[in-house]
């Protein structure tokens, strides 16, 4: 018998070839669609994104939607702030450390109050922005490749949280977890999920 979790970790697993393509030389055509694309091109984004999903499933209550509102409102805000040349420091390592804390976070099915678990996010949000909003100067169609970026985030988002809430095993879950945190250590110490 097929787990139920099982075709979307496989298709999941026909990203992972993309995941060096993460931040270097985003392109030039950076309009709707390559704004819907980003966050399904790296590893890096994509785990964050359902693991916000996931943890917010994890937290009931107000933080089931606080989480993921404040994710894409502060990742709106720090993309509009890279993209006008106030951008936080060492970006990478914000990325590396929402993937560990996040992954952590998931696997201990880690509990905070939903306001402190929102700033959370959104701290983590600001570094997962900055990274795309350098993409933005210079774009033909800055507004829409952030249109897009944003809706791409919420839907994966959503995916998170329906896996968590519906479909996936809590020790499934929690193990899904460890393995990001894995990953945001590995990409921490520079052997990263994205180049």
């Amino acid at each position: 018998m097929r787990h139920p979790a099982a075709t979307p970790l496989a298709a999941l697993g026909l990203l992972a070839p993309a995941a060096a393509f993460a931040h270097p030389g985003h392109s030039g055509d950076a309009g709707l669609m390559a704004g819907l694309l980003h966050p399904l091109l790296g590893l890096d984004h994509l785990a964050a994104m359902l693991l916000i999903g996931v943890w917010a499933a994890q937290l009931g209550g107000h933080g089931r939607w606080l989480v993921p509102v404040a994710f894409v409102a502060l990742s709106g805000a720090g993309a509009a702030l890279a993209a006008a040349g106030i951008a936080p420091p060492a970006i990478e390592s914000g990325i590396a450390a929402s993937l560990l804390v996040l992954g952590l976070l998931v696997a201990l099915a880690g509990r905070l109050p939903a306001a402190a678990a929102a700033a959370l996010s959104g701290v983590f949000a600001l570094f997962h922005g900055a990274a795309h909003g350098t993409a933005l100067s210079g774009a033909p169609l800055p507004l829409a490749y952030l249109a897009g970026l944003l809706l791409a985030s919420a839907a994966l988002h959503g995916a998170g949280y329906l896996a968590a809430a519906r479909f996936a095993h809590p020790a499934l879950t929690r193990a899904a977890g460890a393995a990001s945190a894995a990953g945001g250590l590995l990409m921490a110490l520079g052997g990263g999920l994205a180049a």
